[in-house]
């Protein structure tokens, strides 16, 4: 049963497009990126954004099925996606693939920030970030891109088949046909069983960890070692 405020996909390319054309993005991996200079960037980006009346994200409540298939995990183990978003943690997930220039950096860059912002409670959430192009996205080049966006243990990165990919963007209702299609979205549940919170456009690390601290998963200071 879905409580989703319906939001057009003219509507996300617009918003889309007017962040991106105010966004100065990340270089290249292996371009000698400063980790630092990047969390700045994101920030600056974010606050913007909301300074200039810009919508960011609309919040919805859905209950997704989650289906029974296999991804392949950054460190290259193969593992069940139920298993993986069943461990006991709160998940915080996006779709992202490496090559792209437009949105998924922006997304990383948001769960890097919500990572630091979390401080000494990190290992208590489970960010996800899933593939939509298994087929370029292998376990070592999600590896390089993890490390790129500063990802600690508790931030993983997934691939499998095309089949699977499909299949988990099905589930969570953002697949649009290519990776072309992507538009954001980022999906918050704070326990098994618990319903999903969905983002539809670029929420902020605020927003996230907000939402997990509305509902008492993480105390409030935790994003006082990023102030």
């Amino acid at each position: 049963m879905s409580s989703r405020i319906k939001v057009s996909g003219g509507m996300l390319a617009v918003l889309a497009g007017a962040l991106a054309a105010s966004l100065t993005l990340p270089a290249a991996a292996g371009d000698g990126v400063d980790p630092h200079a990047t969390h700045q960037q994101a920030a600056a980006d974010q606050s913007g954004a909301r300074q200039e009346g810009l919508p960011v994200a609309v919040r919805s409540v859905v209950n997704y099925v989650l289906p029974v298939i296999t991804l392949v995990r950054d460190d290259g183990k193969r593992v069940s996606l139920p298993d993986e978003l069943n461990d006991g943690r709160p998940v915080v997930l996006n779709f992202i693939y490496t090559t792209c220039s437009g949105i998924c950096p922006l997304a990383s860059h948001t769960f890097s920030l919500l990572q630091r912002k979390l401080g000494s409670e990190r290992d208590r959430v489970h960010l996800v970030s899933i593939s939509i192009d298994p087929e370029e996205d292998t376990p070592a080049r999600l590896r390089e891109y993890a490390r790129r966006y500063s990802a600690g243990p508790e931030w993983q990165h997934y691939s499998s088949t095309v089949e699977a990919s499909i299949a988990a963007q099905r589930a969570f209702d953002v697949y649009k046909g290519d990776k072309m299609g992507h538009t954001p979205a980022t999906l918050v549940r704070t326990a098994p069983g618990a319903p999903w919170v969905r983002f539809d456009g670029f929420a902020t690390a605020d927003m996230l960890l907000q939402e997990l601290q509305g509902h008492g998963q993480v105390t409030a200071a935790a994003s006082s070692s990023a102030n």
